[in-house]
């Protein structure tokens, strides 16, 4: 029985597609298992479609349990496609999962976790692309949290953040609304805690006394604006990893509750896992640009499903 052309695919078939495939998430591959579809078909879908971030944020809001103890993380994964060669928006950059430089396509997160709950969902992402907008990544970000508090109005207290986006621009911005951050910072990183007494000594300077281990300590981050404090923690996560978080919340005095707080940005991990292992978001093999954040966005829908 050959295939019917008429049919019109639709956003709902493909990701269904998605949803059921386990392995192969290519156009080919949908064709060829189903009968409605042909691969020019699904293709003049893709290329049609537009897909916008704020679709997920319409899907997952009724969903929601917010509250103001909530946090937000945001990150970013790389869809790696080390082996196409001519694929839309394919660049060199760095990837945490291959720790080092590969060839592939990054997305920029945002995830809203409920401790409460114990509950997370994606609220937005965008697409890097600094070749097409001109934007990096921690300019998506800031884009992101300015619809999460001025646009959305969403609950929450924090905002949780890998080192790459602990930079001074950043802590400011997330500071203006009134929020609170907790960021780990790069080793080599200058800060004082001597109210410009001595001079600027690096984040994993050990600390002067177990008091500060335990309660963290008073500094002032090199290049900050005049007497702007924070807290500085470290925090031992194994016994080959230990992090220097700082927060600008000054009422915060246990390094235990920090680590714990630290420990929620492994949601937006787990989420990063999920939707390579579970919606394909890396399988797409199109060398449209359109077409692939289409296939993105669909991915990221279906973890909305699942």
């Amino acid at each position: 029985m050959g295939k019917c052309e008429k049919d019109k695919i639709s956003r709902s078939d493909y990701c269904q597609y998605l949803l059921s495939s386990q392995i192969n998430y290519t156009l080919t591959n949908f064709a060829d298992h189903c009968e409605r579809f042909g691969h020019d078909a699904i293709n003049r879908y893709l290329s049609g479609d537009k897909i916008k971030p704020h679709l997920v944020w319409e899907n997952v809001r009724e969903q929601m349990i917010q509250t103001p103890d909530a946090y937000i993380i945001s990150d970013d994964t790389v869809a790696d496609k080390n082996f196409p060669r001519k694929i839309g928006t394919v660049r060199r950059q760095y990837s945490g999962d291959a720790h080092g430089i590969i060839r592939g396509i990054g997305v920029v997160t945002c995830v809203y976790v409920n401790p409460d709950e114990d509950k997370f969902r994606i609220t937005d992402f965008r697409i890097s692309d600094p070749d097409g907008d001109g934007k990096t990544k921690p300019e998506h970000v800031r884009d992101m949290l300015t619809d999460c508090v001025y646009h959305r109005k969403q609950n929450f207290c924090a905002v949780l953040a890998d080192t790459w986006y602990a930079t001074k621009e950043q802590m400011l911005f997330i500071e203006k609304p009134g929020k609170l951050y907790y960021c780990p910072l790069r080793d080599n990183r200058n800060a004082d805690d001597s109210g410009n007494i001595r001079p600027y000594r690096r984040a994993d300077s050990p600390e002067r006394n177990d008091e500060e281990l335990r309660h963290g300590r008073i500094v002032k981050i090199k290049d900050f604006p005049g007497d702007h404090k924070v807290r500085l923690f470290r925090v031992v996560l194994s016994s080959r990893r230990t992090d220097y978080v700082v927060t600008n919340d000054m009422a915060q005095d246990d390094t235990y509750a920090v680590r714990k707080v630290c420990g929620i940005r492994r949601k937006i991990e787990q989420f990063h896992r999920e939707t390579k292992q579970l919606t394909g978001i890396e399988g797409c093999q199109c060398r449209k640009a359109h077409i692939v954040r289409n296939h993105i966005g669909c991915s990221v829908s279906v973890w909305v499903c699942l």
